[in-house]
């Protein structure tokens, strides 16, 4: 699943062994973000929520995390 940040980043997010894992996403290039950790019981759905919570902090008024792929 792709999602933007707020419009300034993308983070990509896959299931992998057991596990979510986030990769950050720019010029063609797949970088994992290490310190980004999601709860491996986390269901899909709730992904964008998460991020939205963890990356608050880079939202300007009436922004969200936008799900862009699935």
């Amino acid at each position: 699943m792709k999602f933007s940040i707020y419009g300034r980043f993308h983070i990509d997010v896959r299931r992998e062994d057991e596990a979510w894992v986030a990769y950050r996403s720019e010029s063609g290039k797949r970088t994992k973000v290490e310190e980004l950790i999601i709860p491996p019981d986390l269901g899909a759905q709730d992904i964008a929520i998460y991020l939205d919570d963890i990356f608050h902090e880079y939202a300007g008024f009436g922004q969200q995390v936008e799900q862009l792929e699935r």
